[in-house]
């Protein structure tokens, strides 16, 4: 055979091999393309009479209209049921709700057209500035008769005690419901038991806000001695004569309706004289806190708590602010006292240095995250300079209770920090990358101006776990995260902003402090979104983007703690130094309890998120006998 027929036989064959899978390709799409027609059916709703003929309706103005034929074309009961249907689609539920009530009822179309015009409510609309209108419309309607109520309920009417049904009744308690109006003795037996109610007196013809001490006596006010509600035992001795209760010492129990002036209830023997006091132990039973081993002060837990969850809401929040509620929610019921804002900030973290106890006891870590332990895959480490603090702040000399628990200890710190400048020479001045970016500042001075702390330096684990942290007091030098670095050995990565600047330093120290050799096994990460502003050259080399074993890590989850922490420092810059700590310490556990709260839901949407993404790849290159978990 010539080489010209094997040409002629060769584009033959391979014409007709062109053409089998262009017939393949075209068969394949018409299935796929009829596939998806039948997975997506038109459902349509069609209007009958009663007796089931199809009713053929007016299409709406904003629809396509139908040619004129097929509205002329009018249904008949003994109609082919190859006839054309006209059918409608509603545009909104509302629509369809009054459209399938009316299919569904027994009035006809002309009936109903009949009826339309004679309703006159409004209908709900779909569209959220109309619903906003037609909401304020109803409360602007409803207003005047709103007043007319309130008024008519500030009007003092003669009533019947609702406990006994006898006597006529002098006052009003707010926490009594559904039966708030008693008599004076009735009152004095229910408020014996419940002294934390807020009562109104009515006999001066007005509802006169009453203290727990005040009670009505032949139409006059009186004082009564009320007692905390504590727990009591039944007995105190062996004596089987009945215990006589009295009123003991006078104490402030605050609670979140603000301060009350009762007493301590005490116990005697009328056989052999024994009596019996409260002590600490009772207090605690009873949900309460002393503000002092005296207990001159009692808090109810509740309020700790409730400033607790506040701060976590809004951290900007001021223990005065909260303070001065609680001080007008005290007038607002008749009463009197202020509370002192340093014994309730004091007792605040006494409850909870007990919480933080008991949490050790269950073997709790606060800042170590359950998701990274016990090898991290990255760490990330920045500074915050809005935590700084006055120097003319409160100067008190306690330690801090927290002290070494989040923040490291001062002294700790600047123990290495001269030890690591005594041994390695620094040039001071600014680092600069980028021609904008400026890394941080290396010198040995302490800062001249009005602040003692300066800032933080904090240490984040990739899932926004908060680690450790220290104050600085020479601004954002790289000793500071060196010292952080050494507490975090057990991480892959170690991010920073300006790591382009930082890992040279640590390979210059790490040559003269043999001990901190071992940090270099760590691979250094520059944090994604800075690496933008860094140069293209260290772009490319540091940044975390092109870090092989990375992932997704961006290397700046230390900046979502920053944005909660920095709304913190709006109050601890006026708080003591170790007001200050014991606050942080605070929030970083309760903030990490969040997070532990929703790490669980976060890692599945994670996992969820990337089986997702691997599938569609695979898809994409049409791998269907592979599965996507080998």
């Amino acid at each position: 055979m010539s080489d010209s027929e094997l040409q002629e036989l060769l584009q033959s064959e391979v014409s007709d091999d062109l053409k089998g899978v262009d017939e393949f390709l075209c068969k394949l799409q018409k299935e796929a393309t009829a596939v998806q027609e039948a997975a997506v059916p038109m459902v349509r709703w069609k209007k009958r009479r009663n007796d089931g003929s199809l009713i053929c309706t007016k299409p709406r103005s904003n629809r396509k209209q139908p040619s004129k034929a097929d509205c002329s074309r009018l249904p008949q009961a003994d109609a082919a049921p190859n006839l054309t249907e006209v059918v409608f689609t509603p545009e909104t539920i509302e629509e369809f709700m009054l459209e399938l009530q009316h299919a569904l009822s027994d009035t006809t179309v002309d009936q109903l057209e009949e009826e339309l015009p004679h309703q006159t409510s409004p209908q709900a609309s779909s569209e959220w500035s109309k619903r906003k209108c037609m909401f304020a419309e109803n409360w602007r309607t409803e207003r005047p008769r709103l007043v007319n109520t309130i008024m008519a309920n500030q009007h003092v009417v003669p009533k019947t005690c609702q406990e006994c049904w006898s006597n006529a009744a002098v006052v009003r308690c707010r926490d009594c419901r559904p039966h708030p109006f008693l008599c004076s003795e009735c009152d004095r037996r229910m408020h014996d038991r419940y002294p934390l109610h807020n009562r109104e007196a009515t006999i001066a013809g007005f509802y006169q806000p009453l203290p727990p001490t005040k009670v009505i006596c032949s139409g006059a006010l009186c004082h009564y001695d009320r007692l905390v509600p504590l727990e009591i035992p039944a007995t105190i001795c062996g004596c089987a004569s009945s215990l006589k209760l009295k009123p003991g010492k006078r104490v402030a129990v605050v609670t979140m309706n603000g301060r009350h002036d009762l007493s301590i209830p005490e116990l005697v023997c009328d056989s052999c004289c024994t009596t019996w006091s409260a002590g600490i132990d009772t207090i605690l039973a009873s949900d309460f806190w002393p503000a002092t081993l005296n207990f001159a002060t009692l808090f109810a837990t509740d309020v700790f708590a409730t400033y607790e969850d506040m701060k976590m809401a809004a951290p900007g929040l001021s223990c005065q602010a909260f303070l001065r509620m609680l001080d007008l929610r005290t007038v607002r019921f008749g009463r009197m006292g202020k509370i002192s804002a340093d014994t309730f900030l004091r007792s605040f973290f006494e409850w909870e240095a007990v919480k933080y106890g008991l949490d050790r006891c269950c073997k709790e870590e606060p800042f170590t995250c359950p998701a990274c332990s016990p090898d991290m895959l990255a760490v990330s480490v920045d500074g915050n300079r809005k935590h700084y603090r006055f120097k003319s702040a409160s100067r008190s000399e306690e330690p801090a209770i927290f002290d070494g628990v989040f923040l490291a200890n001062d002294n700790d710190v600047a123990n290495f920090v001269n030890y690591v400048h005594s041994k390695a020479k620094h040039v001071s001045g600014r680092g600069i990358c980028g021609g904008e970016w400026s890394a941080a500042r290396e010198t040995s001075r302490k800062s001249a101006s009005k602040l003692d702390e300066e800032g933080l330096e904090l240490a984040v684990c990739r899932h926004g776990v908060l680690l450790c942290a220290l104050n600085m007091y020479r601004g954002e030098i790289f000793a500071y995260p060196l010292y952080l670095q050494q507490k975090v050995t057990n991480s892959t990565f170690f991010c920073m902003d300006v790591t382009c600047k930082y890992w040279p330093y640590l390979k210059k120290v790490s040559k003269l402090c043999p001990e901190l050799q071992a940090l270099l096994s760590m691979k250094p990460f520059l944090s994604v979104f800075h690496a933008k502003a860094h140069d293209f050259k260290c772009e490319v080399k540091w940044s975390g983007a092109y870090q092989e074993g990375a992932g997704l890590t961006l290397g700046e989850e230390v900046e979502q703690v920053n944005a909660f922490l920095s709304r913190i420092a709006v109050t601890t810059k006026h708080m003591s130094k170790a007001g200050r700590s014991d606050m942080l310490t605070l929030m970083a556990i309760r903030w990490n309890d969040h997070k532990f709260e929703n790490l669980a839901g976060s890692l599945s949407r994670r996992y969820l998120k990337v089986i997702t993404i691997i599938y569609s790849v695979l898809m994409t290159y049409h791998i269907k006998n592979i599965s996507i978990f080998d």
